[in-house]
């Protein structure tokens, strides 16, 4: 049975979002709002978010929270190309793990 490796935070932006990495595969936790409403939108990034993000970095990173932000998929009405990806109820306490360790460390 292969243990997986915890998962750690690699870059943030203040008050906007981290990047995680956990066995390889990235994370996008982006700290989002609807009206009223602040809420995290987590999702794992696909092969074409990957190839974007080792070509142009963190100023991808920063338009893919700001498109998740704008794109509000967490509405009911909403049509974004996010709606079903978010991974914040399954692995909350994974972030929420490595944030704090992170935050300890720096």
């Amino acid at each position: 049975m292969k243990l997986r490796n915890m998962m750690r935070v690699i870059d943030h932006e203040p008050q906007w979002w981290f990047l995680l990495e956990e066995d390889g595969s990235l994370f996008l936790d982006a700290n989002c709002s609807y009206g009223f409403v602040g809420y995290d939108f987590l999702l794992e990034l696909n092969p074409e978010e990957l190839k974007a993000y080792a070509h142009e970095g963190r100023v991808f990173i920063s338009r893919l929270a700001t498109e998740i932000q704008n794109s509000v998929p967490i509405a009911k009405v909403s049509t974004s190309r996010f709606k079903g990806r978010d991974l914040s109820r399954t692995c909350s306490d994974k972030v929420t793990e490595a944030v704090k360790s992170w935050r300890a460390n720096a």
